[in-house]
């Protein structure tokens, strides 16, 4: 059963996991050097917890305790009880949702190792907005995705926006890092992948003409908010599909835009 402690010093340093939470360079370059991130809510931390992440510690304001009182029963970690203006003192932001919980990460998978098994990739470039790793995490999970790969430069998927966003989809969708980039989308197209490339190009086919679901195995390529793909991933890919556009509209936001090429590559719909 874990300890539940009562904390009313802002300053101290059990608290440390929590701190500074809206320092976004700081955190990005905190919690993957010491092997953490954090889980904010009841439903991500349940969801954390039960693909297996080991928790550090949870923080929670008063009302919170009865609520997470099971998992609270079943950890070894402390629980720090504190108020909520201490909370906000502490991360710098009001905790709306009152419960906070550091989470131990796992290694990454090798890329390989995750394309054994898979059949729908995402392959990210460059991505590097947390909002839009989030949704992306989350319309992958929905829609049938087996995995994400991440270009070097794409942000970190368990930053504490992503995780919020995805609402824990993070956790459930198996994720590696291409350490090269784009040399590395040999491996994809050598373990049997159709590389797609996703882009407004009007050189490209659209979804429907490419007909990505009847492939075996594909790999869809999205690139970052406004950008795009660069001209080496494009260069790189086996062919160029696109969403047809109305109305004068040029492009979707890369994450609304990646729910509508998730279902045409994952969706099992018979042919017309």
């Amino acid at each position: 059963m874990a300890d539940l402690i009562t904390v009313d010093d802002p300053d101290d340093p059990r608290l440390r996991d929590y701190t500074g939470l809206t320092d976004v360079d700081l955190r990005r370059r905190r919690e993957p050097a010491e092997g953490l991130f954090i889980a904010e809510g009841e439903k991500v931390i349940r969801r954390a917890k039960e693909a297996g992440y080991e928790m550090r510690s949870m923080l929670l304001s008063a009302k919170w305790i009865d609520v997470m009182r099971d998992v609270i029963d079943e950890l070894p970690a402390p629980v720090y009880a504190v108020s909520p203006d201490l909370a906000e003192q502490v991360t710098g932001y009001h905790v709306h949702r009152g419960a906070l919980a550091s989470m131990q990460r796992k290694p990454l998978p090798d890329a390989t190792e995750l394309l054994r098994s898979a059949r729908r990739v995402v392959v990210m470039e460059g991505v590097n907005d947390h909002t839009n790793i989030g949704a992306i995490f989350r319309s992958a999970a929905a829609l049938g995705m087996d995995a994400v790969l991440l270009s070097p430069d794409c942000a970190d998927p368990l930053y504490r926006r992503s995780v919020k966003v995805s609402m824990g989809a993070v956790f459930s969708v198996p994720y590696a890092r291409l350490d090269t980039w784009p040399k590395a989308l040999e491996t994809v197209r050598e373990a049997g992948f159709s590389l797609l490339a996703l882009t407004p190009d009007e050189k490209a086919k659209t979804l429907d003409e490419a007909a990505p679901h009847r492939m075996d195995r594909v790999a869809l390529m999205l690139g970052a908010e406004g950008d795009g793909l660069s001209t080496q991933a494009l260069v790189a890919a086996d062919e160029w599909v696109r969403i047809p556009m109305s109305h004068g509209v040029d492009s979707l936001n890369v994450g609304a835009a990646a729910a509508v090429a998730f279902y045409a590559v994952a969706t099992g719909r018979p042919e017309a």
